[in-house]
Order: C-alpha cells, then sequence, then structure tokens
C-alpha cells in the first residue's frame, strides 16, 4: 500500500528559467518564470517534478494523477 508524503522537498527555482506543468491528456502548458517566481508554490502542488534546470533551465511538473 501506497502512503501518501507529509512532507516535500522545497522546489529550488534558482537555476529555472522555464516550467512546464504537463496537463492531462498530454497538452502542457510552458510559463517562464521571470517575474513570477514569487507566485509560484510547488510545495502545496501534489505530484513530481524533473527538475532539469541545471542542465536547460527547465522543471517539468506532472500533477497527481497524470506523471
Amino acid at each position: 500500500m501506497h502512503k501518501p508524503k507529509i512532507f516535500y522537498r522545497a522546489i529550488d527555482l534558482t537555476h529555472v528559467d522555464t516550467v512546464i506543468y504537463h496537463l492531462h491528456d498530454g497538452p502542457a502548458i510552458s510559463l517562464k518564470i521571470e517575474g513570477i517566481e514569487e507566485y509560484l508554490d510547488f510545495e502545496l502542488e501534489r505530484g513530481h517534478f524533473c527538475d532539469t534546470s541545471d542542465i536547460d533551465g527547465t522543471l517539468h511538473f506532472f500533477p497527481k494523477g497524470n506523471a
């Protein structure tokens, strides 16, 4: 049985330029985060992250049920 996580690791946006939010059924939304960093709160989001920001400046987010 899978136990839900209570604590999530904080997401470091230091090297992130773009967040790609992968929606259900395949489409994705790409957001440049310059100027909106303070409004992003991934700690409350449920899903999976793929952080390639050290390579290409991108953080991929797959919401729960789409990962």
